[in-house]
């Protein structure tokens, strides 16, 4: 359903309800448009959310890389 924003902010309410049990609801302003969705939908078009594990875990192999500190110490620095 199409609402007009100010109809929207006076039934935001009614605009939650009906995105959560019919679907989207587009919400007006002048040219502007916003779609309010339920969080199931968000989340099936966001689809599945890995976690920062899950993310270094997937990347590229480091096996081979020299992960080794040089055991030098660090050098001093003038200002």
């Amino acid at each position: 359903m199409k609402w007009k924003i100010a109809e929207a902010k006076n039934r935001l309410g009614e605009v939650v309800n009906l995105a959560i049990s019919e679907g989207p609801q587009t919400i007006t302003r002048r040219q502007d448009e916003v779609v309010v969705i339920s969080r199931a939908d968000y989340q099936k078009l966001r689809g599945k959310e890995d976690s920062f594990v899950d993310f270094l875990m997937e990347g590229p192999s480091l096996e081979g890389v020299n992960l080794k500190r040089d055991p030098e110490e660090i050098r001093e620095i003038e200002l």
